[in-house]
C-alpha cells in the first residue's frame, strides 16, 4: 500500500469521464488500498480513481459510518435536498456551498465484482455524491455558490 498523489485542478485527467472497471483483480485491489491509505494521509472523506490519475470509476469514502468502497457506483434513486460546505483534496485552499441530494440509494459493485446495493442519507453520502461526480469529470467547484479561498 502506498501514499498517490493527489491531482490538483487544472489536471485534463479531472474533468474525463471515468470508464467501468472490469478486470476486479489484484491492480484494482492495490488501487483501492492505495486510495484508503491517501485519503487518511489526507485526511478527507472521500476519494474517486481520477484524482489519482486513474479513470476508472472506484471511490473511496472515509466517514463516521466507516470505510467504504464503491465501485461501477450509479444512483438507482434521490430525494430531498441538503445545503453545506465542500472541499476538494483536488481544489486546495477553497470551500463552498453545495446543494446535494438528502437520501440515495445506489447499486455498486464490491472489490470482488459482487454486486451491491446501498441506501443511506446525510453526510454520508453528500460525500458519496461529491465522489461520484469526480467520475463524469465534474467538481464541486462546478455546482458550488460562495466559494471562499485560504480555507
Amino acid at each position: 500500500m502506498a501514499i498517490r498523489n493527489v491531482v490538483q485542478v487544472g489536471d485534463d485527467v479531472l474533468r474525463k469521464k471515468c470508464f467501468p472497471v472490469e478486470k476486479f483483480d489484484e491492480k484494482l485491489w492495490t488501487l483501492l488500498d492505495d486510495m484508503k491509505d491517501t485519503v487518511r494521509e489526507q485526511e478527507g472523506a472521500g476519494l474517486a480513481a481520477p484524482q489519482v490519475g486513474i479513470l476508472r470509476r472506484a471511490v473511496v469514502v472515509d466517514v463516521e459510518e466507516g470505510f467504504f468502497e464503491f465501485v461501477n457506483p450509479t444512483f438507482l434513486s434521490q430525494k430531498g435536498e441538503q445545503v453545506g460546505p465542500e472541499g476538494c483534496l483536488s481544489v486546495k485552499g477553497k470551500q463552498g456551498t453545495v446543494t446535494r441530494p438528502y437520501k440515495v440509494k445506489i447499486a455498486y459493485q464490491d472489490r470482488f465484482g459482487n454486486k451491491q446495493t446501498l441506501e443511506a442519507k446525510g453526510f454520508f453520502f453528500f460525500s458519496f455524491c461529491h465522489e461520484l461526480d469526480h467520475l463524469d469529470g465534474v467538481l464541486y467547484i462546478d455546482k458550488a455558490t460562495n466559494i471562499v479561498s485560504g480555507i
